[in-house]
């Protein structure tokens, strides 16, 4: 198994992409070309990592580490989160949760503000220097109705690992969507799951259970799901999906306890079967 240095090191490299501020409702804000560079320096012990916002006056960030803060996960394939460890009243929260497939990258960062109310999505869409960028369509619900097998991957801050096979099945009935989803479906014991949300437009919005989901269909193929505010005293999680080809699909999943603690990281693949 890499270490996590290692998985890190899967990101190395000059990305061109973009900064694209959007709405709790996927509107967009504003969007800045950008240059993210991470080179390895020391052997690839020590990273430098620039970041270049392309406005009328160019901004420049530098950052160099040779370690991992607490706050942040990869999996084998560099895809990452790194946020807030803790919710606490009063105080702003947020994470970002990055996937990345062969020469292009896909990050959506979610934050909250100091009422614990989202308020504020950012996307970034990125491809290698001397590779050509994906122009993939904004997310459509027709794209996601299906069902989807894949594999689920759950690293902990220990570093210790789950796996463990889904289903999903996504069918539209009339202004509303039905998910159901099974966690290890062939296994003795498999969990299931079921839900319903409202269509409105680029908005999923799931009113189940006392905090209310929604999934926001944004640009590049991918999609924003979380909370549209975070309590304490009830478990919760931040997503990012992305509709890579029209049968192959990535979520990464930041989950939190009902403490407000940070507790695991989840990478799905998976592929339309129907």
């Amino acid at each position: 198994m890499k270490s996590q240095w290692e998985c890190l090191l899967e990101n190395l490299g000059e990305w061109h992409g973009s900064f694209t501020q959007l709405s709790p409702q996927g509107d967009v804000v504003q969007d800045i070309p950008t240059i993210v560079a991470l080179i390895g320096l020391n052997e690839n012990r020590t990273i430098r990592q620039t970041i270049r916002r392309l406005t009328p006056i160019p901004e420049e960030t530098v950052l160099e580490y040779s370690s991992l803060g607490r706050g942040i996960l990869l999996h084998e394939n560099g895809a990452f989160s790194q946020g807030s460890l803790q919710l606490a009243p009063f105080m702003q929260f947020g994470a970002e949760l990055g996937l990345i497939q062969q020469n292009h990258r896909l990050r959506l960062v979610q934050l909250f503000n100091a009422e614990s109310q989202l308020s504020q999505l950012t996307l970034i869409r990125e491809h290698r220097v001397g590779t050509d960028p994906h122009d993939r369509p904004t997310l459509s619900l027709a794209a996601l109705l299906g069902t989807w097998e894949g594999s689920a991957v759950t690293i902990y801050p220990t570093l210790t690992i789950d796996r463990a096979t889904v289903r999903l099945t996504l069918s539209q009935q009339g202004d509303f969507l039905q998910q159901e989803m099974v966690l290890n479906p062939d296994s003795a014991a498999p969990y299931q799951l079921s839900s319903k949300a409202a269509i409105a437009g680029n908005v999923l919005r799931f009113e189940d259970g006392n905090s209310p989901v929604q999934v926001v269909l944004l640009p590049d193929g991918a999609s924003s799901t979380s909370p549209t505010q975070v309590r304490l005293g009830q478990p919760f999680f931040l997503e990012v999906g992305w509709l890579v080809q029209s049968d192959q699909r990535q979520r990464l999943i930041r989950r939190y306890n009902k403490k407000g603690e940070w507790v695991s990281l989840t990478l799905v693949t998976e592929q339309k079967v129907n």
